[in-house]
């Protein structure tokens, strides 16, 4: 029976102990993911290698070179890669004393497309610290020792080896585990929503689609997706692309996705590195299907002014148009670029359309209030009727955070029973103890997976598209709502005392004679009825030929009045038109799209609020999905005499406790 990828990664870990002294713990990725890389294509390549070699001593100093000569040497390898240079592990192990050199060498017979990868690595400057260390030759000799052969560890395990070597260093480095690759069951959750409805789509022959992750990471979400169509639709082809900014998790990816059949012009670059947000490495490409797990919370204060000069010039041209969220939190640019790359819907030219599932945190959802970059792409998304569905996943399902996660499902080619509709659906409490069905133990802040069978459950509800209490539908204005204006009028008692009148002079000393007539008509009595008080000012003004700028005028109100609830209210620019809002009593208040504005006012503000109106040339409308109040659940308190008898037994084992020690 072979072994299974813990196994492995079992042997793969022993050999990192060797690195303790020369390396800290959490520094062990550097050596022992690019080695593990290293040991699998001298794996993959062993059988081809003497044709590979002889190929490239025939063609050496002929018209062959660069890419052309790569090309060559990649058929005769059958892969998208060789190496051509005469060594192996096995033959690294005879000359200890030069194994760096070799080594270099070694890696160095590979074409473009490894040397690139090993490069990202970096792996070169970590060759020499061993050596220097007298480590090398040790870890290449406990390497060749393990056996990555195809046969014995098929594409899929590798990519299971990948994943637990690199969880374990990012617990040792207690980094975000999250920013490289997703729990194995999400994705696996996230793909068969991905392709719920397109079995009969993926089972015609000669069927050829192409997906993106944006924020692939060492490449799980590619893996699994071709794992799923080479279980559910052999007769498929699904070419799969990612990019990625960490310059490890890209060097994994690239590394993983060279040894299969990914890419539609079979070059193996199918996985590029740069930041999405300011180097879109697909500028031109469409995909029709896209899985994602973005960092959560990622700041983008870096390519703000990038990503702001594309969103303001190019408009939806761009890739921004919709919005731009805050600054500490680029989720919802991810879900705008993927989006910028959706297949239209042309069924003359067999365009499908594309379909989504995208990780985000519960922030995403309602963070932003009518008019912010979020709610505006959250309208943009619900108006234009893309947003399909989201599941809620319980929370300590991912290694790096025990936080709530929410998977997305955007489209631009909804069956027509979910035209209009969101479903929503809970799988909050759809899991099992554990961080994985191989292993019972939390894994990080893992606590929680979900079984296959969980899965299937999940996948059932959701394809089923019924009303109950874990899925529930709705139309897609139910989450907008007007943000309403409600102004309430201004009132202003008026009053002149001594040392308002020296504070006013101070200020307008040549007001003095005007001032000092207004306090003889006026006298020191305070007024509640300020604009009655303004006009008799105005007139005795206009009687003694006084003509006061709006600033001096301004400034008489600021310093002789004071707010006054049992005032009558501030007219706004003379009697009849209205009266002046009182900036500290203006209020909001959110009113559902499916309601009417003005009968909602009547109802749920008038009553409480007589005197106040609405300022409708200051509505916005927007959008947020509360997730909690669609799925509350009201739970009975206990009764008194129960929280009583608790707190009464509690109160006992204190006592009987305390006595133990004193006696």
């Amino acid at each position: 029976m072979a072994a299974d990828h813990n196994t492995f990664a079992n042997l793969i870990w022993q050999i990192a102990d060797l690195l303790r002294g020369p390396y800290r713990p959490p520094q062990y990725e550097r050596v022992m993911l690019p080695m593990t890389v290293l040991r699998r294509f001298d794996c993959v390549l062993a059988e081809t290698k003497a044709k590979v070699v002889a190929a490239h001593e025939k063609h050496k100093g002929g018209r062959l070179s660069g890419d052309a000569l790569d090309t060559t040497l990649n058929k005769v390898a059958g892969q998208r890669f060789h190496n051509h240079s005469p060594l192996n592990f096995g033959k690294l192990k005879g000359d200890p004393d030069n194994i760096n050199k070799h080594l270099v060498s070694y890696i160095k017979g590979f074409s473009r497309n490894v040397q690139r990868i090993f490069e990202y690595f970096e792996f070169e400057a970590e060759i020499e610290k061993m050596h220097e260390a007298n480590i090398l030759y040790l870890v290449v000799s406990k390497f060749a020792d393990v056996d990555l052969h195809p046969s014995n560890v098929p594409n899929e395990r590798m990519g299971q080896i990948f994943e637990n070597l690199i969880r374990r260093f990012n617990e040792l480095a207690n980094e975000t585990a999250g920013d490289h690759f997703t729990p194995r069951e999400v994705i696996r959750l996230m793909v068969n929503l991905l392709f719920i409805h397109d079995d009969k789509l993926l089972a015609t022959a000669g069927t050829v689609r192409k997906l993106l992750d944006p924020a692939c990471g060492t490449g799980g979400m590619l893996a699994e997706a071709q794992r799923y169509l080479r279980e559910h639709n052999t007769e498929a082809k699904l070419y799969s692309y990612g990019q990625d900014y960490n310059k490890r998790a890209f060097a994994t990816a690239a590394s993983d996705m060279l040894m299969k059949e990914v890419s539609h012009n079979g070059g193996g670059d199918n996985v590029r590195f740069g930041d999405i947000f300011t180097e879109d490495q697909f500028p031109s490409e469409t995909f029709d299907y896209f899985l994602s797990n973005p960092p959560f919370g990622v700041d983008w204060k870096k390519q703000q002014k990038e990503v702001q000069r594309e969103h303001e010039q190019r408009g939806f041209d761009g890739r921004f148009g919709a919005g731009l969220p805050r600054v500490n939190d680029g989720a919802l640019l991810f879900l705008q670029h993927m989006w910028s790359k959706r297949e239209h819907v042309k069924p003359k030219e067999h365009k499908e359309g594309s379909r989504f599932a995208i990780v985000f945190s519960g922030s995403p959802l309602f963070t932003g209030g009518a008019g912010s970059g979020e709610s505006e792409i959250r309208r943009w998304l619900l108006e234009n009727d893309w947003l399909e569905a989201i599941v809620a996943l319980p929370e300590s399902m991912f290694y790096n955070t025990g936080i709530g996660t929410y998977v997305w499902v955007v489209t631009n080619r909804k069956e027509g029973r979910r035209k209009g509709k969101v479903q929503l659906l809970d799988a909050r409490d759809v899991w099992t103890p554990g961080g994985s069905e191989d292993s019972k133990r939390s894994l990080g802040d893992k606590r929680r997976h979900m079984t296959s069978a969980q899965i299937d459950d999940v996948v059932r509800l959701y394809g089923q598209f019924e009303e109950g209490p874990h899925s529930k539908t709705f139309d897609n204005a139910d989450f907008g709502y007007t943000r309403i204006t409600i102004e309430r009028p201004l009132r202003l008692r008026y009053q002149m005392t001594t040392d308002d009148k020296a504070r006013f002079l101070d200020a307008c000393p040549h007001l003095l004679d005007d001032v000092q007539a207004i306090d003889q008509l006026l006298g020191r009595e305070t007024r509640v009825d300020w604009p009655a008080t303004w006009d008799e000012i105005e007139a005795l003004l206009k009687k003694r030929g006084s003509r006061w700028k709006a600033t001096e005028q301004k400034l008489f109100r600021s310093v002789f009045t004071q707010r006054d609830a049992k005032a009558e209210p501030v007219s706004a620019g003379g009697r009849g038109s209205g009266f002046e809002a009182d900036a500290e009593l203006r209020d909001f208040e959110n009113v559902p799209l499916t309601e009417d504005v003005e009968a909602y006012f009547e109802r749920e503000v008038k009553p409480h609020v007589p005197d106040a109106w609405m300022d409708r040339s200051k509505d916005k409308v927007g959008y947020e999905i509360n997730f909690n109040r669609h799925f509350y659940v009201f739970t009975l308190p206990r009764a008194l005499a129960e929280i009583d008898a608790d707190l009464k037994a509690a109160e006992d084992e204190v006592v009987r406790l305390l006595r133990a020690v004193t006696t």
